[in-house]
């Protein structure tokens, strides 16, 4: 419920009035804590009675609603009983008009003829009635036999069941023994092909060992010829000059360097010392262990030099830096067509630096690349990716390795030999602590030598290679003649199996051709089966042809018990018509002649709701009285609530200013209550201020200081509330509130 009121300050505090309870206050000091506390109490009982009235009030106006809701739903009701009488009453008027005795004579004939059309219709009911019997009876007896011919197909289809049992069994009795031998055959020759199969494979597999076998002797007997002598020995004068150069490469230091490395004169001695092996087989430049022979020969040989020169810290080679340097030619040489050199040497695209920048950052590491011509320098004539061999591969490391030293004045400015030589960084870039060598030939048959940092993060140090050639050749070689035993025993195994086998084949061979021979009883047996069998087909048929038949005059029967049941239903449904007509004329009859009784009867029932409607409103009426005065007696119950609250309020401030005042306060109310006297007028303009600007709560809390010179106007104040709380019958008017649910 929602409840809206006004309240309005509409008297002030009398000048006299106040005056006259400041000239009291010094006389009632000394019983002032006394009487604060006595006015507290009062105030506060009266609060709780206020309140505890305001409860019961809404708990009136509250049941007073309620009946007020009742009442108007019961006037509501009475209404439309009246209006529904009163619908009657006008009938009832408007049969009366109608009832003379001609209209009575005419609807009791209009009876008698209905009466007559229901006693044919009745007839015809009962004649169709039999007809639906009759036919019935015929439905059931079609019926009868469609049940027993179906017996009868059942029991010949049982029979031709039977029957072909029989002869699947006899079929099978004949056919059991040779079929169990045909598969004993095919099994066998299933087994026998299986074994040649496997036969077959297993000698793929140790021709294949056999080639790898040959292959890892080649690599050992190569390992083995280049090990001893093919290595490249540095003069004391070539490392000075060369040292000279790295530590200042001015042109006076590299003219000397290139007289003392005496060029490409020296390269091609240490090429014609290099042993010659034409005989070996051609080789992938990608096998792993191919690759694995050429760095771990390309670490050696540049180790070998490093340790000439003083350097005490080696390079490494690794499985993973060699997948690594595979994955990047592939993917910024070949798949980019990138001709390191081009046709003459000259004409080529150089390192592939993007490439190399963008491989250093997909590996996390520092990544330098020397190239060499590879396959193009072979002194026998330029090799092919498709016809080299190991020795070819092998070479072409030496000769690059030789090239790189020797040869490398003029535009490489003896960058090769710098990167071989630097010990912690590369071509002036730092971060080479730990350096694994990849080699990789590219599709043009230059070869690369990746020089990758390796680290834990990266893993290019990884499944490192022994540097130790001749072992890791003769461990290839070992694993292999290893696997060659193993397939050989294998295919030794599938040859024994396939003997085995072949000899089952034979047998079940035999197995079959002695039982082509003993079948002549079991023969006679599927004979006599299918004769059987085609009886049996026969009375299935005769037993179908019976049962269709029957079936057909089942169907027949049921039709024309459906027709004449609709018959039957048609003659039903106009007799129920005709009897309702008769039933409405007869009313009618019934209506008119008792047309005075009606009429009475509607008008004393309108009258009946008219007085009943207006006992309702009465009702309503009464209840509204009783809600307003509920209404009423909540809003004064409010009210008071906040009276005593604002009393309650005031009389706490008052109790504040009176216990903290001194003697010296007496003495300024005095004062206070001479200038009370004087200015009355001006007290009573303020208070007016202070109360209309909060109503609820009197005068100003703000305007009660504690201390300093404020405190005479402090006591005035005090006072003049403690005179307000008489005064509590006066202090509010009110307007009547509004209520809303």
């Amino acid at each position: 419920m929602n409840k809206k009121k006004m309240i309005r300050l509409t008297a002030l505090v009398g000048v006299a009035t106040a005056t006259g309870v400041v000239a009291e206050a010094n006389q009632a000091h000394a019983a002032t804590t006394t009487t604060t506390e006595t006015t507290n109490q009062t105030t506060n009982a009266s609060v709780e009675s206020t309140q505890a009235a305001v409860d019961a009030a809404q708990s009136a106006f509250d049941t007073a609603q309620t009946s007020v809701d009742n009442a108007q739903a019961n006037v509501t009701s009475a209404s439309n009983n009246v209006t529904s009488a009163s619908a009657i009453l006008s009938s009832a008027i408007a049969n009366k008009e109608v009832a003379t005795s001609e209209n009575i004579a005419s609807a009791t004939s209009a009876v008698s003829s209905q009466a007559v059309v229901v006693a044919s219709a009745s007839q015809a009911v009962s004649e169709q009635a039999g007809v639906v019997s009759a036919a019935a009876s015929v439905q059931a007896s079609a019926q009868a036999e469609a049940t027993s011919a179906s017996a009868s197909l059942s029991s010949a289809s049982a029979n031709v069941a039977s029957a072909t049992s029989a002869l699947s069994a006899a079929e099978a009795a004949l056919t059991s023994d040779q079929s169990t031998a045909a598969n004993n055959l095919s099994a066998a020759e299933s087994a026998a092909s299986s074994a040649s199969a496997a036969v077959s494979s297993d000698q793929a597999a140790v021709d294949n060992a056999q080639a790898a076998v040959a292959s890892a002797q080649a690599i050992v007997d190569a390992v083995a010829e280049v090990q001893s002598s093919d290595v490249i020995n540095m003069s004391a004068a070539y490392i000075t000059a060369l040292k000279n150069y790295l530590a200042n490469p001015s042109s006076a230091n590299a003219a000397a360097l290139q007289e003392v490395a005496k060029g490409a004169d020296y390269v091609k001695e240490l090429q014609q010392k290099f042993k010659s092996d034409a005989s070996l087989d051609v080789v992938d430049p990608s096998d792993p262990a191919v690759q694995e022979a050429l760095s771990v020969y390309a670490v050696n040989l540049i180790n070998h030099l490093r340790n000439q020169y003083g350097l005490t810290t080696a390079f490494g080679a690794s499985a993973n830096a060699n997948v690594a340097a595979l994955d990047f030619v592939k993917k910024y040489y070949d798949d980019k067509n990138w001709n390191i050199f081009g046709t003459t040497g000259s004409d080529g695209q150089g390192h592939n630096k993007n490439g190399l920048d963008a491989y250093a950052v997909q590996l996390n590491t520092s990544i330098a690349e020397d190239a060499g011509s590879g396959l193009t320098t072979w002194v026998n004539g330029k090799a092919t990716m498709a016809t080299t061999t190991l020795h070819n591969l092998l070479y072409a490391v030496y000769s690059d390795i030789a090239t790189m030293l020797f040869d490398d004045g003029g535009t490489n400015n003896w960058s090769h030999a710098q990167s071989i030589f630097e010990d912690g960084t590369i071509l002036g870039t730092d971060g080479f602590n730990n350096v694994y060598l990849g080699v990789a030939f590219d599709k043009y048959g230059y070869a690369h030598y990746e020089l990758y940092n390796a680290t834990e993060g990266n893993r290019l140090g990884n499944n490192a290679y022994s540097l130790d050639v001749q072992t890791a050749a003769q461990t290839l070689l070992t694993n292999a003649q290893a696997t060659l035993a193993s397939a050989k025993a294998s295919l030794q195994r599938m040859t024994t199996n396939l003997m085995v086998a072949k000899a089952a084949v034979v047998a079940a061979q035999d197995q079959l051709a002695a039982l082509e021979n003993s079948s002549a009883s079991d023969s006679a047996a599927v004979t006599a089966a299918r004769t059987q069998l085609e009886s049996a087909k026969t009375s299935y048929q005769t037993a179908l042809a019976t049962y269709q038949q029957k079936e057909a005059a089942l169907e027949k029967a049921n039709d024309e018990l459906a027709n004449v049941q609709a018959s039957l239903e048609a003659a039903q449904a106009t007799l129920a018509t005709a009897k309702a007509k008769l039933a409405e004329l007869e009313e009618t009859v019934a209506n008119l002649t008792n047309a005075d009784q009606l009429l009475a009867a509607a008008q004393a029932a309108y009258e009946q709701a008219v007085a009943n409607l207006t006992v309702a409103t009465g009702n309503l009426e009464a209840a509204q009285v009783d809600l307003a005065k509920a209404e009423a007696q909540l809003a004064l119950a409010e009210e008071a609530v906040e009276q005593a609250e604002a009393r309650a309020e005031i009389a706490t401030q008052v109790d504040q200013q009176l216990n903290g005042s001194n003697a010296n306060d007496r003495q300024s109310a005095g004062q206070d209550a001479t200038s009370l006297k004087t200015n009355g007028r001006s007290l009573t303009a303020t208070v007016a201020t202070a109360s209309a600007a909060n109503p609820k709560r009197g005068a100003d809390q703000g305007r009660l200081p504690q201390t300093g010179a404020d405190n005479q106007e402090a006591s005035a104040m005090a006072l003049v509330g403690l005179g307000m709380l008489g005064m509590a019958t006066g202090l509010y008017g009110y307007k009547k509130k509004k209520l809303t649910k």
